[in-house]
């Protein structure tokens, strides 16, 4: 393994490590030049997914025993992709950088993509999820994982949603918000022009929701339709009535032993499994 790139770490105001100790989530976003926009990603596995996606690194923050074990591969294939800076010192040494303690021996930081359209990111899909105004990153983050693994072809949230590339919604996907499309709509695109636009493309709308015509997650003609659009809403207060109003399904989870509702996670497992498979 070529070690040109891995550098010791003896000063810890160096700037090459703001993006790990000093920099916010919304500094890391950087909304006025989201072509410099940088994420962070935790651990050997996520950090593998997000290569194998295309996602570019900009350098790795690495405990130095797992040079040589499970960072070893990654750090051949950053050094492989342009002899990406691997900074390194020992544990005790590393825990001083807030936040490394949360981390399996491994941080990288990466380059934003351009998102997608809507438009691209709904071709070709017959099963997607909306996520509207859901803004607790740990919720957004196991969503995503909920949806790769059951079906769902691609997310799609609403402006002012969490990120699905902050540190913990990453980390809480375990790596799937690299391997499922997904793209936010623009400001004031939701609900009536994002609703008008997934018609367009053939979509019906299920909104999951508690109401009085609320039809169960199981009925035939929601199970039947041919591309679905699933809409999950914000923890707590749940999704708006002007989104309701407009959905051509509101769906509810039968619920037992009194309980009214599901954590908008645990919901989306379910309706995932439900409305994601094919019947």
């Amino acid at each position: 393994m070529n070690t040109s790139n891995i550098i010791e770490i003896t000063d810890f105001q160096a700037p090459e490590l703001d993006v790990y100790a000093r920099l916010s989530e919304n500094q890391l976003l950087n909304r006025c030049e989201p072509e410099k926009g940088m994420f962070i990603a935790e651990s050997p596995r996520v950090i593998e997914r997000a290569l194998d996606a295309g996602y570019r690194p900009v350098s790795c923050l690495v405990e130095k025993r797992h040079i040589e074990g499970e960072a070893k591969e990654i750090i051949r294939r950053c050094g492989e992709i342009g002899n990406v800076p691997v900074y390194t010192a020992e544990f005790d040494v590393l825990t001083q950088l807030t936040g490394f303690k949360l981390t399996r021996g491994m941080l990288c930081a990466m380059r934003r993509p351009p998102l997608p359209e809507v438009r691209q990111i709904c071709e070709g899909s017959r099963r997607i999820a909306i996520l509207e105004n859901v803004v607790n990153p740990t919720n957004v983050g196991a969503i995503f994982r909920s949806a790769a693994a059951l079906g769902i072809d691609a997310v799609l949230l609403t402006y002012d949603s969490s990120d699905p590339l902050y540190r913990r919604a990453v980390r809480v996907s375990m790596g799937t918000v690299f391997q499922i499309p997904w793209t936010f709509f623009e400001k004031d695109a939701w609900p009536e022009k994002g609703i008008r636009l997934l018609r367009e493309l053939g979509f019906r709308t299920a909104a999951m929701a508690l109401c009085d015509d609320s039809v169960s997650i199981d009925n035939p003609q929601l199970l039947a339709e041919e591309k679905l659009a699933v809409i999950l809403g914000a923890e707590g207060d749940g999704l708006a009535f002007s989104t309701i109003a407009d959905c051509d399904y509101t769906v509810r989870i039968p619920m037992s032993r009194g309980v009214d509702s599901l954590n908008v996670a645990a919901a989306s497992a379910v309706a995932f499994w439900e409305l994601g498979r094919k019947h």
